[in-house]
């Protein structure tokens, strides 16, 4: 009986975690997929994301590997490089001139017709690049995991619903942040926010995601406010 309630409470609390460390993954998802003509969207939103499930799944699979990506490699001065550490550090850094890309052309546009869209022949790259956040992703959703419990079927399926719940959610939030503009302002600021996050993870300079996500939620019940605020005065 104890084994069970153990059993459950932890598909509970890994499950939860899993959905939580996937909103990252899921705002990165909404704005680099509104690059792309409209019919194809909602394909490479569900491509994204079943690609982070199967990366999650063949990094839990791989865990003796993972448990050697946090040994250091080399030091620099006093300070242990690790894989991790490399792969939160290029993630980072991606993130950063990507979040600082799209800002700078959502408020300086490139001369183009209003409907310009990416071609379709660039449709890889977009996919390209949503695999390359989805291993920087995973690592860290997967390390969570395996630090909370040892039971890869438990593991799996816990995985498995969070990638299910984050399809589900992927098509409204895509079509929130595409309808409102300051909305998607305010995603890449997060983008921007959680990249930050990462380089301080490389740097060893844990930064408790917590406060991150509070200050996400915070921002985002203010835009909230303010949207209801400015409905009101449009009906008045």
């Amino acid at each position: 009986m104890t084994e069970i309630v153990d059993i459950l409470l932890s598909f509970v609390t890994l499950t939860i975690l899993e959905i939580v460390l996937g909103i990252d993954n899921l705002v990165f998802l909404a704005i680099i997929s509104q690059k792309l003509p409209k019919e194809q969207q909602q394909r490479a939103r569900q491509l994204g994301l079943t690609l982070a499930w199967v990366t999650r799944l063949m990094l839990l699979a791989s865990a003796i590997w993972l448990s050697q990506l946090t040994k250091p490699l080399f030091h620099i001065f006093s300070v242990a490089v690790s894989g991790r550490d490399i792969f939160m550090l290029l993630g980072g850094l991606f993130l950063l001139a990507k979040a600082t890309q799209e800002i700078h052309t959502e408020l300086e546009p490139e001369e183009e017709s209003p409907n310009f869209k990416l071609k379709a022949k660039q449709y890889g790259w977009v996919i390209t690049q949503i695999a390359l956040l989805d291993i920087v992703f995973s690592l860290d959703s997967v390390l969570t995991a395996i630090g909370l419990t040892q039971r890869f079927w438990l593991m799996a399926l816990a995985i498995t619903i969070a990638i299910l719940a984050m399809i589900f959610a992927s098509e409204p939030l895509s079509r929130f942040v595409e309808k409102h503009p300051s909305v998607k302002m305010l995603a890449l600021s997060f983008l921007i926010l959680i990249g930050m996050a990462l380089l301080a993870d490389a740097f060893h300079f844990h930064i408790p995601r917590g406060y991150v996500y509070f200050a996400m939620g915070f921002s985002l019940l203010v835009e909230v406010l303010n949207l209801v605020r400015r409905k009101r005065r449009k009906i008045i």
